[in-house]
C-alpha cells in the first residue's frame, strides 16, 4: 500500500502521515505497536492518572483516546473500501475522554484493548485488496481514502507516543 498522495486526505492529517516513514504501513503498525506497548507495559499503574499538566489529558485518557480513535479510522476505512459512499461523520474527541472515564480503567486492561483493536486493524489493511485501498469516500465532510486511513492511524499513534516519551515519561 503506497503513501497516500496529498488529495487524498484533509492536510490536517499531514501532520501524522509525514511521521510514518516510507514502506508497508501494514508492517509499520505491527512493529511500532511492539514499541508503544513496551513503554505502556513498564509504567507502574499510578503513573496511569498522571497529567503532564492542568487540564491535560492523564496517560490512561490519551491511550483510550487512540484506542477510539484507531477504532473509528478502521471503522472509516472499511465502510469506504466496501463501496459504501455514505458520508461518514466527525467525532469529537474531548467528549469521547470526558464520556469514557479511562481514569477508572486499569492501564493494563487499555493496553490489552490497545493491542487487540491494532491486531484488527492490521488484518483489516493485511487483507484488503489493492483497488480497495485506493478507494475514496468522505468522513467529517472532507474526502479521504482508505491507505490515507491507515498512514493516519499509523501517524496517530507515532504522534501519541511522541507526547508519551517526552512528556509524560520525561524526567
Amino acid at each position: 500500500m503506497q503513501r497516500p498522495q496529498p488529495d487524498e486526505y484533509n492536510s490536517f492529517y499531514e501532520r501524522y502521515i509525514s511521521l510514518v516513514p516510507s514502506g508497508d504501513v501494514v508492517a509499520a503498525l505491527t512493529a511500532q505497536w511492539t514499541k508503544t506497548a513496551g513503554l505502556l507495559m513498564g509504567l507502574p499503574e499510578e503513573r496511569g492518572s498522571r497529567r503532564y499538566a492542568p487540564g491535560k489529558w492523564s496517560v490512561k485518557e490519551m491511550v483510550g483516546h487512540m484506542i477510539d480513535t484507531e477504532r473509528i479510522m478502521s471503522y472509516r476505512a472499511m465502510r469506504i473500501a466496501r463501496g459504501d459512499a455514505t458520508p461518514l461523520a466527525g467525532f469529537e474527541q474531548d467528549d469521547y475522554v470526558r464520556n469514557a472515564n479511562f481514569d477508572g480503567e486499569k492501564l493494563a486492561g487499555l493496553v490489552d484493548e490497545f493491542a487487540s483493536v491494532r491486531r484488527s486493524t492490521t488484518l483489516l489493511f493485511e487483507h484488503m485488496h489493492a483497488d480497495a485501498c485506493i478507494r475514496r469516500g468522505v468522513a467529517n465532510n472532507n474526502p479521504i481514502s482508505v491507505r490515507a486511513l491507515a498512514w493516519i492511524i499509523a501517524g496517530h499513534e507515532l504522534h501519541h507516543r511522541a507526547i508519551l516519551e517526552q512528556k509524560y515519561l520525561a524526567g
